[in-house]
């Protein structure tokens, strides 16, 4: 009597399990782990249809370029977001809003260039942040704002030279900040203010000139705790860090720092020290002005220098030994009194300060700040103007600005000093400005700026002088403008500019690099007319990263670039190159780690077209070309990333070296067959089309199945068998009076 209940609760089962198992096409998913994974799909689309209920999304290695509003609403319960390779350039407003569960997201190998305030709005939860390998060269103010659980941040291998005040604010529970492999060569006073649960902070590989440093002075700085290797300077050796407000730090701060021998601790908040692990030569300890408790918690510090650190300061309790100095006391007096004991005291100290009036409020005043009408200042030095409709550049804005936003307006024209009282501004936009020309002089007096942005503007040509009074510019957007010569005697002003941008002018020559800008690291050419670079260009200059995609070059400049002995990015793509011949990168083969040559109509790269390049390359890209071969890689055992997608490849005997050394990588390779017709769509690494080519050592046995058994007592008799993967014209013939048809079988199973 129960079988229409049955039925219905198995019909609700089946319902469910094929809703569980919708799935983008593009995709696969594993309904069990509730995981969906679009990898190398070329989507330039967060993918429709993935399930809601789904936790781990991977999207690596896809096409985004952009990050839209609330391109995650549909899947608020994730936890793991994977977004590396995608050529993430921008990521905009609410890009990642409801994703309030996300606790790990990783965002490595794209070319995001500015964090801007609204950026991670939404990821409450996180823990993990992966910007590592992208193109970051400016934190705007309040950019983290919203992770304040974030425990590890990674912000390696990008391109900062400047940490500005707060720009971490609001990160109150990271442990681990990884700065490594940049160009940091400037801290703000405040850079690390308010990161009170750092534990390790990563500084390697950058500009800052420390090593030889033998005294550093930290002092004034608002820092509460030092962790763990916090001072790593091998010949450091007095270090001042007084009237700070350090309440702890860690007994291996200095641990690699052995040679100290003088450190001020002066005027902090420090109640207790345990004593040092690796200065061996410390002969002065000031603890002068800390509310040092000389109980039994102090002992062990009082020990150590007996060995012969002589310590400053005095005891701020117990009331028996308040003022008593340092120096004097004697380890057998620093002794534990009774919790009661120590509660008591604790109370008459509080009963003397009220009497004396000497209780002070901690709630801060609320601050106001000047601003220009219809703009926006706060107290984390940050002014915006955007898009308000002025025709002239407004005055009047805090002296403390550091980053100030005029994009948007309408000026035409900046005259010379138009932007007084603006001092300590570092990053400057004036983008989408309509601006036509900038007279010399017209930045006097913003001797800290280091980011200017004049991109998307009608800018024609460069006043010699237009750089004037700005010696520390070390970013210079200049992209999206008409200019048609490169401005190589306003540059000359620019002792410190490290990187250029001038995408999508109309340059079609280009001047001496050690001339015009001697310091020049990474240049952006891209979009140009460029069509031949002399001799010359590039010689004794200290250029890294060379962007030349979609000019008008016929051949590669190897001439030119065999003079840059630095480089190591180089991007050619989308320039009309139809053929590579020998040694064409051999002369930069010995730094060059990175080759973009896509879509460039190359039909053949010579066999010696690679020469010279070896294990240092790391990224290889030759997608969207009409190459039907491609010569030896086995020599570039270093690569980390190819792209060969979308070339006609013809899947012979020809290819044969190509498949052996695909098989030979760890790394993901990606190449499809075009030819011939039958092999069209698949995988270069999956295809039989090498099993017969001269050479090849490649068998697979033919594994018959178990047998099989009738009971109706049938003699027994072989299932089909599992074949190699052989091309049709290899199967293994079958003979006897079934040869016939159990050939057919085989050949259509097949």
């Amino acid at each position: 009597m129960q079988f229409p209940a049955v039925v219905f609760l198995l019909t609700l089962a089946l319902s469910s399990t094929i809703k569980a198992r919708k799935c983008p096409k593009e995709c696969s998913c594993d309904d069990a782990k509730l995981t969906v994974a679009c990898i190398g799909k070329n989507l330039t689309e967060i993918p429709l249809g993935v399930q809601e209920i789904t936790v781990k999304l991977d999207l690596k290695n896809n096409n985004f370029r952009i990050l839209p509003r609330g391109g995650f609403l549909h899947t608020p319960h994730l936890t793991h977001l994977s977004l590396q390779r995608c050529n993430i350039f921008k990521v905009k407003e609410g890009a990642f809003r409801g994703l309030g569960r996300v606790v790990s997201l990783n965002l490595a190998y794209n070319k995001i260039d500015i964090l801007y305030q609204e950026s991670f709005d939404g990821l409450s939860s996180l823990k993990e942040l992966h910007l590592d390998h992208n193109h970051i060269e400016e934190i705007q103010p309040g950019a983290f704002m919203q992770l304040g659980f974030l425990n590890m941040l990674t912000l390696a291998h990008n391109r900062l030279v400047y940490i500005p005040n707060m720009a971490f604010q609001g990160l109150q529970n990271i442990k681990w900040l990884r700065l490594s492999y940049n160009s940091l060569s400037n801290l703000a006073p405040e850079a690390f203010a308010g990161l009170f649960s750092l534990r390790r902070l990563s500084l390697d590989h950058n500009e800052l000139q420390l090593r030889e440093v033998k005294r550093l002075e930290l002092s004034y700085n608002p820092i509460t705790y030092l962790g763990e290797e916090s001072v790593s300077m091998g010949k450091l050796t007095h270090l001042y860090l007084d009237h700070m407000s350090l309440q702890d730090l860690s007994d291996q701060a200095f641990s690699q720092a052995r040679l100290l021998s003088h450190v001020d601790l002066g005027h902090n908040q420090l109640r207790y020290l345990e004593p040092f692990s690796g200065p061996a030569k410390l002969h002065i300890l000031n603890l002068t002005g800390n509310p040092i408790y000389c109980d039994c918690y102090m002992r062990p510090l009082k020990e150590w220098a007996t060995a012969g650190v002589k310590l400053l300061g005095a005891c701020a309790g117990p009331p028996h030994l308040s003022d008593e100095p340092l120096q004097a006391v004697s380890p057998s007096d620093l002794r534990c009194r009774s919790r009661a004991e120590a509660l008591e005291e604790e109370e008459e100290e509080k009963e003397e300060e009220e009497s004396n009036g000497n209780i002070t409020t901690t709630a801060k005043p609320k601050q106001t700040v000047k601003c220009p009408h219809n703009c926006e200042c706060d107290v984390t030095h940050h002014a915006t103007c955007e898009s308000r409709g002025y025709s002239k550049v407004p005055r009047g804005f805090p002296a403390g600005t550091q980053l100030l936003d005029l994009r948007g307006n309408h000026f035409h024209y900046i005259p010379s000093s138009s932007f007084p009282g603006t001092s300590q501004v570092v990053s400057l936009h004036l983008e989408f400005c309509k601006i036509r020309e900038i007279e010399g002089g017209a930045f006097q007096g913003m001797r800290n700026l280091l980011y200017l942005y004049l991109s998307h503007n009608d800018i024609t040509f460069l006043d010699p002088k237009a750089f004037a009074g700005v010696p520390k510019l070390t970013y210079l957007h200049l992209d999206g403008n008409r200019l048609t010569r490169f401005p190589g005697a306003a540059l000359s002003l620019l002792p410190n500019l490290f990187i250029l941008h001038l995408e999508g002018n109309a340059i079609s020559k280009l001047e001496p690099l050690s001339s015009a800008a001697p310091t020049l690291m990474e240049l952006y050419l891209g979009n140009n007319t460029i069509s031949v670079i002399d001799r010359g260009i590039l010689s004794s200059s200290l250029i890294k990263s060379l962007h030349l995609d979609s000019n008008q070059l016929s051949q590669v400049p190897t001439d030119a670039l065999a003079e840059a002995q630095h480089l190591e990015d180089l991007n050619l793509s989308r320039n009309v190159v139809r053929q590579l011949g020998p040694k064409t990168f051999q002369n930069i083969s010995q730094n060059l780690k990175r080759l973009y040559m896509d879509q460039m109509g190359i039909e053949k790269i010579s066999k010696e077209a690679l020469l010279g390049l070896g294990p240092g390359l790391k990224v290889l890209s030759v997608r969207g070309n009409q190459l039907k071969e491609l010569p030896d890689l086995s020599a570039l055992a270093g690569l980390e990333m190819i792209d060969m997608q979308d070339n006609p490849l013809l899947c012979d005997c020809s290819l044969l070296p190509l498949r052996r050394w695909m098989e030979s990588v760890k790394l993901e390779v990606s190449a499809t067959c075009s030819h011939p017709l039958e092999l069209r769509g698949q995988q270069v690494g999956d295809t039989t089309a090498f099993a017969t080519c001269p050479g090849n050592t490649e068998r697979v046995a033919v594994r018959p199945r178990p047998v099989k058994i009738k009971s109706s007592g049938e003699k027994p008799r072989l299932q089909k068998p599992q074949l190699a993967k052989l091309p049709r014209n290899q199967h293994p013939r079958k003979t006897g009076k079934h040869k016939k048809t159990k050939n057919k079988k085989i050949n259509r199973g097949n």
